[in-house]
């Protein structure tokens, strides 16, 4: 059965070729109604639409696409010049990295399509008709977007736990976010005495947010301690807004708590600034934590207690998925899981601040 082609759609939503087009090439020129009656019809007949519908084709392009929201985090950039590229590398850029590294490994290159500004739908677009296969981090592009595309092209889900029924087929691959939560916050309760901790989550359409937060919980039923229902603050995982969501906290209580937990380290070190700025001593006042591992975390003052994830593996892992189902369609889905590292610095009250590995996480 042959690719359904942009004639195809354009018969099936009765419109011109050209209006196809435009939807794919510059949607907001195109009526809303028009753009999903178009975009229906590609669904139903699985078209995917292609820069290089040849090359698509035969699987011949040597390029891997990886679909990745951009979220710019400009304070993450040193204003003062003290750190180098190394040390600002943040979770998306390891990522990268690692897939560009195995990419090359494998003589592929790598095709990267992030933006918050266009949408989902844009990724795929990007993307899609390009290359041979592609990585997507999970919740970025809608479900039923990607059923089309995995039709056409191996796709591998990154991070999150594996998606909804209608995407069990696909591989797979992941860090154990909630076994590396639970392993920071036991040794926060049990090696540190403290009990009234603090979590400041990621939005809820984040899969790994939640998973580390469930991680969260965990600890303190384990402890017999209060579980609390839900994240203290919800926030996008910047270090503006770790600033933001701890400014929150301390104004929104008479007491201080213990500690407190951030999904990312991204925003545990923004959190870090805005307690010096107001006088409040880390950990002697408050016991502050991460999630990640990025190399800033151990340079800010105090060195950030964090759960470090292979990141570059991460991206690693998803390249040889993909190279692998790029050899054989017809295998079955793999679903991996990699375990993390609790590092205990001076954030947390550790006393000699220096990179420590007593405990790792993972699933078998």
């Amino acid at each position: 059965m042959s690719a359904p082609t942009v004639y195809d759609v354009a018969g099936r939503a009765g419109v011109s070729i050209a209006t196809v087009s435009r939807v794919y090439r510059a949607p907001d020129s195109v009526r809303v109604g028009t753009r999903e009656r178009v975009l229906e019809a590609a669904r139903e007949l699985g078209y995917v639409p292609s820069g290089n519908a040849r090359g698509l084709a035969s699987r011949n392009t040597r390029v891997l696409g990886l679909c990745f929201p951009d979220y710019a985090d400009p304070d993450a950039e040193d204003p003062d010049g003290d750190y180098g590229d190394a040390e600002l590398m943040l979770y998306s850029d390891e990522i990268i990295r690692g897939m560009e590294r195995a990419a090359r490994r494998h003589g592929y290159a790598l095709l990267i399509a992030a933006s918050l500004a266009e949408g989902p739908k844009s990724l795929v677009a990007d993307v899609a008709g390009r290359v041979d296969g592609f990585a997507v981090l999970a919740r970025t592009v809608p479900t039923e977007e990607l059923e089309v595309i995995s039709r056409r092209l191996p796709v591998v889900m990154l991070a999150g736990p594996r998606e909804d029924a209608p995407l069990d087929h696909l591989d797979h691959v992941e860090v154990a976010n909630f076994d590396g939560e639970l392993a920071l916050t036991r040794h926060l309760i049990a090696d540190h005495g403290i009990t009234r901790l603090a979590f400041v989550g990621s939005t809820e359409d984040s899969p790994d947010g939640e998973a580390r937060f469930r991680g969260f919980q965990a600890a303190h039923l384990e402890a017999g301690l209060p579980v609390p229902e839900r994240p203290d603050v919800r926030t996008r995982l910047t270090q503006a807004e770790g600033r933001q969501a701890v400014a929150e906290l301390l104004d929104s209580r008479s007491e201080l708590p213990g500690g407190v937990v951030f999904a990312n380290d991204q925003m545990a070190v923004g959190a870090l600034s805005e307690l010096n700025r107001r006088g409040v001593r880390v950990p002697e006042d408050l016991a502050v934590a991460g999630f990640d591992g990025i190399p800033l975390g151990r340079l800010v003052t105090p060195a950030l207690t964090t759960v470090r994830q292979p990141m570059r593996r991460l991206g690693e892992e998803a390249v040889d998925l993909l190279v692998a189902r790029l050899e054989d369609r017809d295998r079955e889905p793999e679903s991996r899981v990699l375990p993390v590292s609790v590092i205990r610095r001076s954030s947390c009250g550790c006393a000699n601040g220096h990179d420590a590995v007593p405990d790792t996480a993972s699933v078998t």
